[in-house]
């Protein structure tokens, strides 16, 4: 899936009294704009700016062309005082997020302050004066302070142009369920009325028959190519034959045309519903591993809650891996994660090629032996999301995670790696199960929380931050 990045648009306003009583202030202000901030803000972010405007026209002709250009969210910047009531209107009907972010040029008030230093650095109460009215009209917005000398001066307004790019994008998605839920799991279970209806995504069910059709119908060079991909990619055991690879090769094909065919940005499986079918070759955890590290979205046993989410904390922040939290260490104050087969391999560790081994014993049955890519981590900052619904609420629930310098076991055919905690694990994972958190969750790279944050504000969901 081709990278993208987040397109927002500047709303620069000014005070149309100035244009006679202070000519070329705006246009000064607008230069200081496109020299010191924009390129800063470009540095991570998309932007879509044309000029300061000062009356009530202006303002809904500046707001229309925004978001005919396609903007992800506006960003409402006062270059000088600007009374609210011109821009009320247009703000109340509009089809993005809004962030007014108070900033000026002016570092530091000192001996040098003069009448033209208050001209060019007053936009404060003007931000202030839109806040209340947006307040007593029930609009929505965000609000950040910051100096573009800050060293993170635009990390907030980019943690939120993320946010609402992530929340746009999965609005526009569609996830595939191939077999059904596993019967009995009821942490992820779904109501995809309610679900749809909150995020605003799709989703549909992937015939287990044309994952079948496509494997056995794939075209020979694809495969033989994706095999060669193998070889040099991953530490391939001894054990593993040349059928072995091109049937493996043959379900990452067929899974890859699946998704594409029906235009998915995540999908999930359940495996005992494969292996239930009796013409299943093998199961496709390679092809999950792998298409995770291009962008897709993934959740195991069926979970398609877990497959919007990855696929969400990849728009925010990439690489992201589904994950499951498998045993407690005590001794390492810290928790072993594994699965039966998926792991992000974008993720891996990057001293060490990949073992690629063949699982001794099947987690179903299968015509040819599985497959496994077994991924451990690299080690450093990383994040805990989990996406979970709690009675009529959705809710985030984070914490800020390390990811141990572990070694692949040599007893384990299985993606597995060690993530310490912070403060003790028992009152950790105490909170994580009274926040509700659920077994199925995420692994982001980096400390992610302040975006995850943002996404749980414009997307209106609880959020709990686990300290340990």
């Amino acid at each position: 899936m081709k990278p993208t990045r987040p397109k927002i648009g500047i709303l620069a306003l000014t005070l149309e009294l100035y244009e006679t009583l202070a000519p070329g202030v705006r246009e000064n202000r607008e230069q200081w704009l496109r020299r010191d901030v924009i390129p800063v803000l470009s540095r991570s972010v998309e932007v879509e700016f044309q000029s300061a405007v000062f009356s009530g026209s202006g303002i809904r002709e500046e707001v229309n062309r925004l978001e005919q250009a396609d903007v992800g969210a506006i960003l409402v910047i006062f270059l000088t005082y600007a009374p609210s009531q011109l821009a009320i209107a247009p703000l109340q009907s509009l089809r993005v997020p809004l962030l007014i972010w108070n900033i000026q040029e002016l570092f530091g008030v000192g001996e040098s302050y003069d009448q033209n230093t208050l001209l060019e650095n007053h936009g404060v109460h003007g931000t202030q004066d839109l806040a209340n009215v947006l307040v007593r009209c029930g609009v929505p917005f965000e609000y950040v302070t910051s100096h573009i000398g800050d060293s993170n001066a635009c990390g907030e307004v980019v943690d939120f142009a993320y946010a609402a790019f992530a929340k746009r994008q999965i609005a526009q998605s569609r996830f595939g369920l191939l077999g059904t839920a596993f019967p009995g799991m009821g942490d992820f279970a779904v109501d995809t009325t309610q679900w749809v209806s909150k995020f605003g995504c799709d989703w549909t069910t992937l015939p287990i028959e044309e994952y079948i059709h496509h494997a056995e119908k794939m075209d020979e060079e694809k495969v033989l190519a994706l095999i060669r991909d193998y070889q040099n990619s991953y530490d391939i055991a001894a054990d593993v034959t040349k059928a072995d690879l091109s049937q493996t090769a043959r379900a990452e094909l067929a899974m890859r045309l699946l998704v594409e065919e029906n235009g998915l940005a995540g999908f999930t499986y359940l495996f005992t519903a494969l292996g239930d079918d009796e013409r299943t070759s093998t199961m496709p955890f390679v092809a999950a591993s792998r298409m995770m590290a291009d962008g897709y979205g993934f959740g195991g046993e069926g979970d398609l809650i877990s497959a919007m989410a990855t696929r969400m904390f990849h728009l925010l922040h990439p690489p992201v891996s589904f994950s499951e939290i498998f045993t407690i260490d005590y001794r390492g104050n810290a928790l072993f994660f594994s699965h039966m087969g998926e792991a992000n391999t974008a993720m891996a560790g990057k001293d060490r090629k990949i073992p690629l081994v063949a699982r001794p014993t099947p987690i179903t049955r299968t015509q040819n032996r599985q497959l496994v890519l077994v991924t451990v981590f690299e080690p450093g900052t990383a994040t805990l999301a989990a996406l979970v619904q709690c009675r009529n609420r959705w809710k985030l629930i984070t914490a800020l995670v390390q990811t141990e310098n572990f070694r692949p076991l040599p007893t384990l055919c299985v993606p597995h790696t060690k993530i310490r905690v912070h403060g003790d694990v028992r009152k950790f994972l105490t909170d994580y199960a009274k926040a509700g958190g659920t077994h199925h969750n995420a692994i982001l790279t980096g400390d992610v929380r302040a975006r995850l944050r943002t996404l749980a504000v414009l997307t209106d969901m609880d959020y709990a931050e686990l300290n340990g």
